[in-house]
């Protein structure tokens, strides 16, 4: 599965994960219950489930150990209820950890799960597909980006919920947006158009950037940079962006917030782009 690095996330985990210790370490009791953007969840839970992804992917990915065994999984919705009931089980299991211990486990495991990420063959394919991508096979360098925006996402809505900003830089952000745009192809893979008809998505600031798919012998293909004059281009702003892709929050709730010109159909299907397994 030789391909190309599209996405390069390997240095950015230790930067990362040093930022997130620091910020743990930081919180008030009131803080570690403070209530996310993540329904469900409150800042401690965000914290472990953080740690468990370090813990499963070190176990899966380095040890080859899998513990519960996916079954009866025949669609993407079936996968989805199975992660969302793993992610449960952990957290509520997990509400009897303290804080300081879920804050050393996860000091200890990051360090350990990216070395072991380092030491993948980037080409090679991965143990799991980046399914909100659609794909059915990934090499080992998406699948590394798709962990570094699980660790970004996470981490922003622990100081999004305490009001302790830090990662939403170039460095840090945009290879986020970077790795989460490759869902929006797939996001178009119903939506028939005429060849070189073209949508463009615009992240503001200098955080940000521009992507575009174009309409190409009957797939949309992936492009960045600028387009002349795309059929529709949507614009929006980085905060927005990373609470909208993750299905934080609704289309509904960011139409007020975001710019479309041209063809209003494709710049409302933009708006349904989800880059999480949700």
């Amino acid at each position: 599965m030789k391909d190309e690095i599209k996405v390069k996330t390997l240095h950015l985990f230790p930067v990362l994960d040093e930022m997130l210790i620091e910020l743990l370490r930081s919180l008030t009791e009131a803080e570690w219950n403070s209530q996310t953007i993540a329904k469900l969840w409150k800042v401690k839970d965000v914290a472990s489930h953080l740690l468990d992804g370090n813990l499963r992917g070190l176990s899966i990915s380095r040890d080859k150990y899998v513990g519960e065994q996916v079954e009866n999984i025949s669609s993407y919705e079936d996968l989805v209820s199975f992660l969302n009931n793993l992610n449960i089980t952990w957290t509520n299991a997990t509400k009897r950890l303290s804080p300081q211990v879920l804050t050393y486990l996860l000091e200890i495991t990051g360090k350990q799960y990216a070395q072991h990420l380092k030491e993948l063959n980037p080409y090679d394919q991965a143990v799991f597909p980046v399914a909100w991508a659609g794909q059915e096979a990934s090499s080992n360098w998406f699948h590394i980006a798709r962990e570094y925006t699980e660790k970004f996402l996470h981490q922003q809505q622990i100081r999004d919920a305490v009001s302790k900003q830090g990662i939403m830089t170039k460095e840090l952000y945009y290879p986020f947006l970077d790795t989460l745009i490759y869902a929006l192809p797939y996001t178009f893979r119903n939506v028939e158009a005429q060849d070189n008809t073209s949508v463009s998505l615009i992240v503001s600031t200098d955080i940000g950037g521009q992507w575009n798919i174009t309409r190409t012998n009957g797939e949309w293909i992936l492009s960045k940079g600028i387009t002349p004059a795309p059929t529709s281009s949507v614009t929006i702003d980085p905060n927005t962006a990373w609470k909208l892709f993750s299905k934080s929050w609704a289309p509904e709730r960011v139409r007020d917030k975001v710019e479309i010109d041209g063809d209003k159909a494709l710049g409302e299907q933009v708006l349904k782009m989800v880059s999480v397994m949700a």
